[in-house]
């Protein structure tokens, strides 16, 4: 078995040279992809050379911006790698699950200050889909576009799980634009670790996770951070971002 670290790689926002790099040169175990990959071609092309480690995704919001985006992810042959919604065993033993998208008004905001006081317009996208006209359907869904967004059956059915790592593209709730509701998910599933991508911040959060009950991590723009095996957590490729975002850290 590989005895490198599993890779957690921040939005990549088109660019995958940084990532395949940081595979090679650490032994990478396992690469995950934190969400908003914007591939330019298929992801397996994009990501042909790491033959040897294992890939998983979550996808962001920018990922269903268009009907050839989208192909490139979910028509993929990487596409049974998008770990959202489920739990997969890492080659080291860890359970990784995945929260992919993004909350949205339209569907689902929690938050006591949002529309509808944080209530859900929609619990399942079946349910999304029967209101939505049928020329802006995709694949028997809702519009296209709600491919990256949260429904709370997502929720749900992950509460139900338990993982050791949660990877999502929203942030748990220690960050300024973080939600609380999944610090209970990660409480719920029995997870250690969550990270997250999206804000593309990698802020220090330690001063909480006492309080959260577990560690909580975002990864930078096309960021590359690494958890090594005795738990070591590393900064591989700062974020594009990291160091002028340094000091923007609130603390719940």
């Amino acid at each position: 078995m590989n005895s490198g670290p599993i890779l957690f790689c921040g939005d990549p926002h088109g660019v995958f040279r940084h990532i395949i790099a940081a595979a090679h040169h650490t032994n990478a175990s396992a690469v995950v992809l934190l969400g908003d990959m914007e591939p330019q071609r298929p992801l397996h092309l994009e990501l042909a050379p790491l033959i040897e480690q294992p890939v998983w995704f979550i996808h962001g919001n920018h990922d269903a911006d268009s009907d050839e985006l989208w192909m490139r992810i979910w028509g993929s042959e990487l596409a049974d790698r998008n770990v959202h919604g489920k739990v997969v065993e890492l080659p080291n033993g860890l359970r990784l699950a995945g929260l992919g998208g993004v909350f949205r008004e339209a569907v689902w905001y929690p938050s006591a200050s949002a529309a509808r006081e944080g209530a859900p317009a929609f619990r399942t996208r079946e349910e999304h889909a029967r209101t939505t006209p049928r020329q802006d359907r995709w694949h028997g869904g809702p519009h296209r576009r709600h491919w990256g967004t949260i429904y709370p059956e997502d929720i749900d059915s992950l509460a139900d799980l338990q993982a050791d790592i949660l990877v999502s593209h929203e942030a748990p709730g220690y960050h300024q634009n973080g939600f609380p509701l999944l610090d209970d998910l990660v409480r719920a599933m029995g997870v250690r670790l969550a990270v997250h991508g999206h804000h593309h911040d990698a802020l220090d959060s330690s001063g909480v996770w006492e309080v959260q009950g577990f560690e909580s991590r975002g990864v930078g723009l096309r960021g590359v951070n690494a958890l090594w095996p005795d738990g070591h957590w590393e900064v591989v490729v700062p974020g594009e971002l990291d160091a002028e975002r340094a000091g923007r850290y609130r603390s719940t």
